[in-house]
């Protein structure tokens, strides 16, 4: 049994990761934090784990998060960059849901999340938590920095076309939106009902915290820079990311079958059948990637579909789809729930 801890268990992605890990066989969940509401029973705030969670939120101070083999971070940016080191040093290994180790660049983390960081040391050390790139380093890393949401669709949806070099690198182009759950569970006035619903807009045109980490990996795949322009929108959703992805054709090839090859022994891509049409509520709960392949008319212009949902591959069950690969677990382990419809 893999004794798991969760610092941070009150938002989205911490009820998310409770939900999924309640489920998991080979999980022992030992404690779950919250300064705020320390003390609460975890099936009173969150009624849909009666019967299945017995915790109670603990202060992160008195928490015995050293006895955990590994410890997700649930937290905002710049909680983990400042109490993981501790856990790390005490042989505990760490997930972190948040972005604090995700750039490896310092001073343009520093640049897009305006704090200073505490723990560079530890930034050389991560180790990127997209499953379908890093596996390997996965299995072996102590620090795992959990991939953000749409980074996730964008890099798999464009990844079999860095690799392939038939695309323009220099105006790779995505067009993502993203449900309201993407925000996280705080009071705001732009995640009121009042104003979410019935409504859609872009945000973060002039550049969005997401995008240096969309760059930094698909670079790493081209083995040099490429140039991206990423305009997110929020929609009238609870769950969900749409990724619709545009590259610039300039070497003929078999793209579906690009895709197909690339991904055939994913378990958690699924590539649909050309000119398919993804929905977000065909992933909804579930920790799927699901990708369509266009070529317009013909044309020089692709056009790649890429959804899934936020809180799952985009979240918490890609943490625990690294957590699997870390431990040595199959990789599906606990991740088996078929996305929920209606």
């Amino acid at each position: 049994m893999v004794k798991v801890g969760i610092v941070g268990g009150t938002g989205y992605t911490g009820v998310e990761l409770l939900r999924l890990l309640a489920q998991h066989a080979e999980v022992e969940l030992v404690a779950i934090t919250s300064r705020g509401d320390a003390g609460t029973a975890v099936s009173s705030m969150f009624p849909s784990l009666r019967g299945r969670v017995d915790l109670r939120f603990e202060d992160p101070a008195a928490a015995n998060l050293k006895s955990c083999d590994l410890v997700f971070f649930a937290t905002p940016n710049g909680v983990a960059m400042q109490q993981a080191p501790e856990l790390l040093n005490a042989g505990v290994r760490v997930v972190d849901l948040a972005a604090d180790f995700r750039i490896t660049d310092v001073a343009d983390w520093e640049k897009w999340y305006g704090m200073q960081h505490t723990s560079p040391e530890w930034v050389a050390e991560a180790v990127y938590g997209l499953p379908e790139v890093n596996r390997a380093a996965i299995r072996s890393a102590r620090l795992v920095a959990n991939p953000g949401c749409y980074p996730t669709a964008v890099q798999l949806g464009f990844m079999p076309l860095v690799e392939s070099g038939l695309v323009d690198l220099e105006h790779l182009i995505a067009d993502a939106k993203s449900g309201v759950s993407g925000a996280g569970r705080k009071a705001e006035v732009s995640s009121l009902f009042s104003e979410a619903s019935d409504n859609f807009k872009a945000y973060g045109v002039p550049g969005h915290r997401h995008l240096p980490e969309i760059r930094q990996g698909l670079s790493r795949i081209a083995g040099r820079a490429i140039g991206l322009t990423f305009v997110p929108h929020l929609t009238p959703l609870i769950r969900g990311i749409h990724a619709t992805l545009y590259a610039q054709i300039k070497g003929e090839g078999d793209f579906q079958s690009i895709f197909e090859k690339r991904y055939a022994d994913e378990p958690f891509v699924d590539i649909l059948p050309m000119n398919s049409h993804p929905d977000t509520r065909s992933v909804r709960a579930a920790n799927i990637c699901r990708i369509a392949v266009h070529r317009p008319q013909g044309g020089d212009t692709l056009v790649v579909l890429s959804v899934i949902d936020n809180l799952v591959k985009g979240a918490a069950g890609q943490a625990v789809q690294n957590m699997n690969i870390m431990f040595g677990l199959p990789e599906t382990d606990g991740l088996w729930q078929l996305p929920v419809l209606p």
